[in-house]
């Protein structure tokens, strides 16, 4: 089995250290069978080689991307790292490789989708909560509640669940899949929990699409609540059931 756990470079100097890899290492996954990649590793990383990617929190992904322009000068854009994972996901999708996306990574799949976001809460939302803790990062701040009992979140928790909060920006119009590349995955997104002031916190597949499942917060910091580590382990499952499936048909 192979994991790509897409970063930004600072994350991938890390190493082993990196929170995401010990998440994932704590809910069974053995070292060799996980990879920090970043958009240096664009030639080496073929989604049909993978059995599942994480699509880790980082910057700011380019409002271009979903039509506007920079508004804020707190932002930190980095489109090596956009492109890199556009495309990693797409591919991933053709595929229909278990994706799990965690604060930007759900952002960035709203985005791929051709939806919006927030460039910034305190300018552009009137939240009645602060998104961007300034305590511990694994500190639960707020609660999300779910809004669709037939999710694969619903296996986690049910009602609501206190989580973290590191985020500056957030999903504005949800994402629907107008390139035909996406239609052809079957795929789009629907809702699947939202904070108390209304803002979207995770967001899944509304299709037949087997597992894509993203959270606005951090379950990787958070592996001490059960809930979150219910996360984690129904995806690092889905990538063994996928490896398991493309080791029966290999030739």
């Amino acid at each position: 089995m192979r994991i790509a756990l897409s970063v930004s470079d600072k994350e991938k100097a890390k190493g082993p250290s990196s929170p995401y890899f010990r998440a994932l290492l704590a809910v069974g996954a053995a070292p060799e069978e996980l990879a920090l990649v970043t958009a240096a590793d664009a030639r080496r990383v073929r989604a049909g080689d993978l059995d599942g990617i994480l699509f880790a929190g980082g910057g700011d992904l380019a409002p271009a991307l979903y039509g506007e322009r920079e508004k804020y000068a707190n932002l930190r854009v980095d489109r090596a790292r956009d492109e890199f994972e556009l495309a990693l996901l797409e591919a991933a999708l053709h595929h229909r490789l278990p994706v799990l996306g965690i604060c930007r990574g759900l952002q960035m799949i709203n985005v791929k989708f051709g939806g919006t976001l927030y460039q910034d809460l305190k300018g552009d939302a009137a939240t009645e909560l602060e998104h961007q803790q300034a305590g511990s990062r694994s500190d639960a701040t707020h609660a999300v509640t779910l809004t669709d009992t037939e999710s694969h979140l619903a296996a986690a928790f049910r009602g609501s669940c206190q989580v973290n909060s590191l985020h500056h920006q957030a999903i504005k119009r949800l994402g629907r899949p107008a390139a035909q590349s996406l239609r052809a995955a079957g795929c789009g997104l629907r809702v699947t929990a939202r904070s108390e002031d209304g803002l979207v916190e995770a967001v899944e597949a509304a299709d037949d699409y087997p597992y894509l499942v993203a959270v606005q917060w951090h379950p990787e910091e958070m592996t001490d609540r059960p809930e979150q580590r219910k996360i984690l382990e129904q995806f690092l499952t889905r990538c063994r059931d996928y490896a398991a499936r493309r080791g029966e048909n290999a030739p």
